[in-house]
């Protein structure tokens, strides 16, 4: 039976689950000019949720509901920042949807039960809620990218998305059966991660083992985003409305790694040294499929979506370290990366207007003449994707780096420095396209009168070079997470 202690651990969670249910009421029971109330009651949802986690954040690791939910400063630090990027995507998407109609409460409850999803994903202790969580951000998601019926181009990237999730899902979910039922083999059969990790060395069917582990690899690099299960990205982010692209790019991300990290690292560590060997080789063709690709794409969020792969082949090098100062790294790489898709994704939603989506790299030609902060804003997101230093992304991939070279893996880190100089392209060709091109008749021009869209974009992007002088803490506390 659940206690009041179980109630209390995840309190957050059902917190954010209860508000989110009132807000789907309260949307149903609204006159449309009160409607725009619903933003700010979504915004507020969230800062208490972060409130929550940080303020009860325990000591030590706790559990509930028999272990099928865990509580650590893991946890505790992903869901800061999903919940965080989430509010920011709030901001930023506004003045989008007001301009095409978008304005029902949907797209907030949407999200809030996306959140929920990745609230869990990253606090599951059993195989179970991991599932759960990560088969409610895809339901989310699904609906979220298919958000305007009106046109074409949504719906073919929901379907698109449904279809090949359902399949990299079943795969997840047939790896997870096969090891359920190794662990049964030569011991008690279990879902709950941290008991899986101590009964798997002890199996008497170790290649149903094996087949299990890569099959819930398949899963997770479908979440990541990682080649060759990259092919959902592009079409996806193209094709979804530009806030819930840029919800993808960044709270989705933050979840696959806690799915990876929980799986992997908690449940599967014992098999260390084989699924390491297998990220890095996923990561090694991530980086090159990503960066190479990238090079070639005229659409900026197709340009992002590559961009992302390459990304997440960095962040497969701290993971594949597979020791504590390496899933400190893959942590840090995974918020960095959050803040600067935001950022970047921020700056072309405050550009987008009724009738003009800003999302060709032609559209930013002369930026610099029409709006130079929001070029000044894309330029520090440009530069901290490419890794150029002193921007929070340069720190970020020195770290993933030098963990994969302390984890014995010094070919896979000398690929990620070669596929870093290749990266530099395109993110080049964005900033050179908005300072040294003439603009164009109908391109982009200064952003919307938006207040809390300029003075939170502005944040966003400046905290990208603060936190490239100032990054210890962060990493401090990424590695505390981690006993490293």
């Amino acid at each position: 039976m659940p206690t009041l202690n179980d109630v209390l651990i995840m309190l957050p969670e059902l917190y954010v689950v209860t508000a989110t249910c009132f807000l789907f009421m309260l949307d149903a029971f609204m006159k449309p000019a009160q409607r725009p109330l619903l933003h700010w009651l979504a915004i507020g949802v969230l800062l208490v949720a972060i409130f929550m986690v940080v303020a009860g954040q325990p000591e030590g690791t706790v559990t509930a509901f028999g272990g099928m939910f865990v509580r650590d400063q893991v946890a505790e630090i992903i869901k800061v920042f999903a919940l965080a990027t989430t509010a920011m995507v709030f901001v930023y998407g506004r003045p989008y949807l007001i301009d095409r109609g978008l304005r029902g409460g949907e797209f907030y409850t949407l999200m809030l039960f996306a959140v929920v999803g990745i609230m869990l994903v990253v606090s599951a202790g059993n195989l179970l809620t991991l599932y759960l969580g990560l088969e409610l951000l895809a339901l989310s998601s699904y609906a979220l990218v298919a958000l305007n019926r009106d046109q074409k181009l949504p719906a073919e990237a929901a379907i698109k998305f449904f279809v090949l999730s359902a399949l990299a899902s079943g795969m997840l979910l047939y790896g997870m059966s096969m090891v359920y039922g190794a662990s049964g083999m030569g011991g008690e059969a279990t879902l709950g991660l941290a008991q899986l990790n101590q009964v798997l060395g002890y199996t008497t069917a170790p290649k149903l083992l094996q087949f299990g582990m890569i099959f819930m690899i398949v899963g997770v690099a479908f979440e990541l985003g990682i080649a060759p299960f990259h092919m959902w990205l592009p079409d996806v982010y193209h094709g979804a409305p530009s806030p819930v692209t840029t919800f993808i790019s960044a709270g989705s991300k933050l979840a696959a790694f806690g799915l990876a990290y929980r799986l992997l690292a908690t449940g599967m560590g014992d098999l260390g040294e084989q699924w390491r060997l297998i990220l890095a080789v996923l990561a090694t063709a991530s980086l090159v499929i990503g960066n190479l690709v990238a090079i070639v794409q005229t659409n900026f969020k197709r340009m992002m979506a590559y961009s992302t792969i390459s990304h997440m082949g960095y962040l497969l090098l701290g993971l594949s370290a597979g020791n504590p100062e390496g899933y400190a790294a893959a942590m840090f790489y995974a918020i960095c990366y959050a803040l600067m898709a935001v950022a970047a994704f921020g700056v072309m939603l405050a550009l987008s207007r009724a009738g003009f989506e800003c999302e060709e790299i032609s559209d930013f030609k002369g930026l610099n003449q029409k709006a130079p902060w929001m070029a000044f804003l894309m330029l520090l997101a440009m530069f901290s994707l490419a890794g150029v230093p002193p921007l929070f992304g340069f720190w970020a991939k020195v770290m993933v780096l030098e963990a994969a070279i302390h984890g014995g893996m010094l070919w896979l880190a000398i690929v990620g420095i070669v596929t870093a100089f290749i990266g530099l392209y395109y993110y080049l060709y964005v900033i050179k396209v908005m300072y040294f091109d003439q603009p164009e008749e109908g391109g982009a021009v200064a952003a919307k009168p938006d207040r809390s869209l300029r003075v939170v974009l502005s944040a966003n992007a400046l905290s990208l070079l603060v936190l490239g002088v100032w990054w210890g803490p962060l990493l401090g506390w990424c590695k505390r997470a981690f006993g490293a």
